[in-house]
């Protein structure tokens, strides 16, 4: 069974390894890079605060080794800059956002007031997933688009498929 490309990329800790590496995923072409960028944005969810130096030198890396991801595919040619922006996003989250607030329920509003597209929003979501999204949204926010991450206080929820109860006046004689 094959390691996980962007395993393989994150243990890499020298020179041969990364060739080894780097020739692994151009042997592998296509699914190979795709299976590498899937493994590097399910990363990009779960990174913390800690970890954002660490995010960004792997960024540099994986630039180094691929400069050319649309050599893959077309549809790569921006994905290191996208990547970039995401950590840069999620970064001025952590900035924002103090650790002891992030605790709870938090989520994301998408909205441009000046189109008659619904407003987008994901809620239920923990800190690390909003900031994620916020981070993957913000990257590609159009003129006119605003995105909100907020934490939720307080909630009333209810279901359709929940009926009030009615209550009977029993009538004496």
């Amino acid at each position: 069974m094959k390691t996980n490309p962007f395993v393989q990329f994150e243990q890499a800790d020298n020179e041969e390894s990364l060739r080894e590496f780097q020739e692994r995923i151009r042997k592998d072409g296509f699914t190979g890079f795709r299976l590498f960028l899937e493994g590097f944005k399910e990363k990009l969810k779960r990174f913390d605060e800690p970890e954002l130096a660490q995010m960004q030198s792997l960024i540099a890396r994986a630039k180094q080794l691929f400069p050319e991801p649309g050599a893959f595919s077309p549809s790569w040619v921006k994905v290191w800059d996208d990547f970039e922006h995401m950590i840069a996003f999620k970064g001025l989250v952590f900035e924002t956002i103090a650790e002891p607030e992030r605790e709870g329920e938090w989520q994301i509003i998408l909205d441009n007031p000046y189109t008659h597209q619904d407003i987008v929003c994901y809620p239920g979501l923990t800190f690390l997933e909003g900031a994620f999204l916020y981070a993957y949204f913000r990257t590609d926010l159009k003129q006119n688009e605003y995105i909100r991450l907020q934490k939720i206080q307080n909630v009333i929820m209810a279901f359709g498929s929940e009926r009030p109860e009615t209550k009977r006046k029993e009538q004496g004689t």
